[in-house]
């Protein structure tokens, strides 16, 4: 099944053919009005430029008008092999489309709201016919019981004619062409650009996502470009300062060599201040009794930090480097951000 893009406008345009994979650009004088177009001539031309095949309008009101149109626009500028006329059906249109096939300019005769239409349409030898299905059903009519029958009947009598799906308002729209066997669809952007789109697939590829970083991500790669850390030498005070500016809510503990002998977290700030008061935030962090912290490598892979946090019960990770020194700390939420815990 051809699929169209119907629009004017050129974001869409742009937006749409990098799929690589649409037939061409229908237009309609609604959308041109609707954009504020006033010089409907250039406007085509532009877009002529930007698609492989543009369908146009060619109005008038008999056969001569319409034929002499076509013949214009082609005059203009717009190519014959890359262009169909959109033709309104009726007697004076099927008139008019016999003729411009005779010469080999193709044709799309439209606005077609009964199976009597678009077999006249397909008498005519019209490149397309094509029948609108939002507008039909705005009116309570099965318009894909409709279409349906206009495909069987080209088919049966091997019409050269292309039945086009076409007024979609919703991706169902595209479905029930597909399981009518449609020969074409022209679609609005708005609905194309969700054909792709499902709840399952996003939450599949968001798993995959996860599961790939688990492995092939280091700890190192995630953590906060920031290394809270006091010696043991330096004031409580020294810490909480060290907290705040780092936005961490601990701090790494080293020695006089840099070597790592336990961690200070904001919890232990709030027992310690509780116990003991205001005065505490003076004493030396060489008073308190530190056990060494929970810690990780650098190099380990992020599915090792998930295991390490769930084994060990809590908020941060001392990141170390090969000579065990601290580079950094791995809050949980790190990993929570990164839709891997």
């Amino acid at each position: 099944m051809e699929l169209y893009l119907d629009s004017v406008d050129p974001k869409e345009i742009e937006e749409a053919f990098k799929f690589g994979t649409l037939a061409g650009l229908t237009t309609t004088p609604t959308f041109l009005h609707r954009h504020g177009v006033t010089d409907i001539d250039a406007k085509l031309l532009e877009l002529a430029e930007m698609v492989p095949i543009l369908q146009v309008e060619a109005l008038g009101n008999n056969a001569d008008e319409i034929v002499a149109e076509a013949q214009r626009q082609l005059e203009m500028g717009l190519k014959k092999d890359r262009t169909v006329f959109k033709i309104p059906v009726s007697n004076q249109g099927i008139i008019a489309c016999r003729r411009l096939r005779d010469e080999g300019i193709m044709v799309n005769i439209h606005l077609v709201y009964t199976l009597q239409q678009a077999y006249m349409a397909a008498l005519a030898d019209a490149t397309y016919i094509c029948p609108l299905a939002g507008r039909l059903q705005d009116q309570g009519h099965d318009a894909i019981a409709l279409i349906e029958q206009c495909v069987d009947m080209v088919d049966h009598y091997e019409f050269n004619s292309k039945i086009m799906f076409s007024s979609v308002r919703y991706p169902e729209h595209v479905r029930n062409a597909l399981n009518i066997g449609c020969h074409t669809i022209t679609v609005p952007w708005k609905v194309m650009k969700n054909l792709t789109s499902n709840n399952f697939t996003t939450v599949g590829t968001n798993q995959f996502v996860e599961h790939t970083r688990l492995v092939t991500m280091t700890v190192a790669e995630v953590i906060r470009d920031v290394n809270p850390t006091v010696h043991t030498g330096q004031a409580i005070l020294d810490a909480i300062v060290e907290m705040t500016n780092s936005g961490v809510g601990a701090t790494s503990v080293v020695g006089s060599e840099g070597q790592l002998v336990g961690i200070l977290t904001d919890g232990d700030l709030r027992r310690l201040l509780k116990s003991e008061g205001k005065l505490a935030v003076e004493r030396s962090l060489a008073d308190l009794d530190f056990k060494l912290p929970y810690s990780i490598a650098g190099s380990a892979n992020l599915l090792e930090a998930v295991n390490k946090f769930k084994e060990v019960s809590v908020d941060n990770l001392v990141v170390t480097d090969e000579a065990s020194k601290p580079i950094g700390m791995l809050d949980i939420q790190d990993l929570v951000k990164l839709n891997v815990m």
